[in-house]
C-alpha cells in the first residue's frame, strides 16, 4: 500500500465519521420530535391549552432535541471541513453554517428560557426583576 492509497483511504474514513455523525443529529433530531409530540407534547396540549405553563413545558421539552441535533450537525461540518477539505473557500462555508446553526439555537435558548443565553437571572426564572433589565429587587 502507497502513501497515497493510505491517505485515500483514511480520507474514506473521516468522510464515513462525518456522515455518521450528521444522520444521528437527524436521528436525534426526527426522534426527540416524535417521542415529545407522541408522549408528551401535541395532544395533549391541545385539551390542556388552558392550563398553567403547558404550552412553555411542551416548548423545552420540543427544544432540547433540536439544540442536540444543531450541535451535532455543526460537529460533522467541522470534521468534514476540518480534516478533509481545508480550503479558503470551505472554511468560509464552515463559518457561515457555524454562524446561522449558533443563531438558532441562540434562538431556540431565548425560546425555551426566555432571555439570552449570557442573561443569567433574568427573563422568566426570575419574576422579582433584576439591575440587567431595569427592574427592581424588593426588600423586606
Amino acid at each position: 500500500m502507497t502513501g497515497h492509497e493510505a491517505f485515500e483511504q483514511v480520507r474514506t474514513l473521516i468522510d464515513h465519521v462525518a456522515m455518521g455523525i450528521e444522520i444521528l443529529a437527524v436521528v436525534v433530531i426526527v426522534a426527540g420530535v416524535i417521542m415529545v409530540a407522541v408522549s408528551r407534547g401535541t395532544f395533549r396540549l391541545v385539551f390542556q391549552g388552558g392550563r398553567p405553563g403547558a404550552y412553555q413545558r411542551y416548548v423545552d421539552l420540543l427544544g432540547r432535541p433540536l439544540l442536540m441535533g444543531l450541535d451535532l450537525m455543526v460537529a460533522g461540518d467541522l470534521v468534514r471541513t476540518v480534516a478533509l477539505e481545508l480550503n479558503l473557500a470551505n472554511i468560509g462555508a464552515l463559518g457561515l453554517l457555524v454562524l446561522v446553526r449558533t443563531f438558532l439555537s441562540w434562538a431556540l435558548v431565548v425560546e425555551m428560557e426566555g432571555h439570552w443565553p449570557w442573561q443569567t437571572g433574568t427573563g422568566k426564572d426570575n419574576q422579582g426583576g433584576s439591575a440587567q433589565t431595569g427592574g427592581s429587587i424588593n426588600k423586606t
